[in-house]
């Protein structure tokens, strides 16, 4: 049996219903996002099953996003939580079928209140479509099951239906980059996308050296400062080079290697630095990767030092 051409099947015959469908988008998608968008409530997402599983999915997208949203179960719904759903929100309804028993039951509810409702299902007259007042057409022609029964292409349909709703609606209210970084203030995402090169600096302890030090004394330097590097300074404490290990190494396979070498003749004259404070941890370590660099140094406006950043740091704090 053949499992590489099974999987490259599945995924071409999803790949197939996701393309037919981004031929068939029509207005109600942007109907959609300008309701969700002028929502002073939360969206509602709803569903059974497969498109109950969807549904959650689709809720974190959403509230991660900037659209304020969680998944409610129909069945808990009826039982008590129907309460959840104020005057302000909208409900997302999925379906495929258009026909769960569990979604429709509370379809007569949400019209009693006068709840918007958008709805995800393969029929605009299901019963799920008929209440509907914005209508997300979710058809396959083909599952991915090769009973063509078991929900496949259609949940993936679904969720990236969902996907481009959210997506939509990120353009739509400017959602940018810095607002992503206030929804994921931890993890990898927040580290990311929120950690600056000031929080990760050492600015203490810095292992400097004046400019006309002997090599022997900036050895010293370099190892009690436990960086790899020695920062070379002038009397006004402008940089003017850099003594790094690997120049240390270089010069030792020297003929005419000498402790009292002046450490200007052989340290890096221009060294990579920054002067944005504020430059996002990951962007700086972006620099260091590219650069083939250990230290970073930051400088003030003047070129005086303000404090370094050792990839080792970064790396330790998650950054990536």
């Amino acid at each position: 049996m053949d499992f590489k051409q099974i999987a490259k099947d599945v995924l071409l015959i999803e790949a197939n219903e996701l393309q037919l469908a981004a031929n068939n988008i029509n207005d109600e998608m942007e109907k959609a996002v300008k309701l969700i968008s002028s929502c002073k409530g939360k969206l509602i997402i709803t569903g059974v099953g497969k498109s109950g599983l969807v549904g959650s999915k689709m809720a974190a997208t959403f509230a991660s996003t900037g659209t304020s949203s969680f998944f409610l179960h129909p069945t808990e719904a009826m039982h008590g939580d129907l309460g959840m759903i104020g005057k302000d929100d909208i409900v997302l309804g999925i379906s495929y079928s258009g026909e769960s028993e569990e979604l429709i039951q509370i379809l007569p509810h949400l019209k009693r209140f006068n709840i918007p409702l958008i709805a995800m299902a393969k029929d605009k007259n299901s019963t799920l479509g008929s209440y509907a007042d914005i209508f997300l057409d979710i058809n396959i022609t083909k599952e991915a099951c090769p009973l063509d029964t078991a929900p496949t292409s259609s949940t993936t349909l679904t969720m990236a239906l969902g996907d481009a709703l959210a997506v939509c609606l990120m353009k739509y209210n400017n959602f940018t980059k810095n607002d992503f970084a206030s929804f994921h203030p931890g993890g990898s995402l927040g580290k990311k996308l929120f950690i600056k090169a000031s929080d990760l600096a050492q600015t203490n302890n810095l292992p400097t050296i004046k400019a006309g030090t002997s090599l022997k004394e900036a050895v010293v330097i370099m190892s009690e400062g436990r960086l790899g590097n020695a920062i070379i300074c002038d009397s006004s404490n402008q940089v003017v080079g850099l003594l790094s290990d690997g120049d240390l190494r270089r010069y030792m396979m020297n003929d005419n290697f000498s402790l009292d070498t002046n450490v200007e003749d052989i340290a890096t004259k221009n060294p990579k630095y920054i002067t944005n404070k504020d430059i996002l941890a990951s962007d700086a370590l972006e620099i260091i990767e590219n650069n083939k660099i250990q230290l970073l140094l930051i400088l003030n406006e003047d070129k005086t030092l303000y404090g370094v950043l050792h990839i080792h740091k970064l790396i330790e704090a998650g950054i990536k």
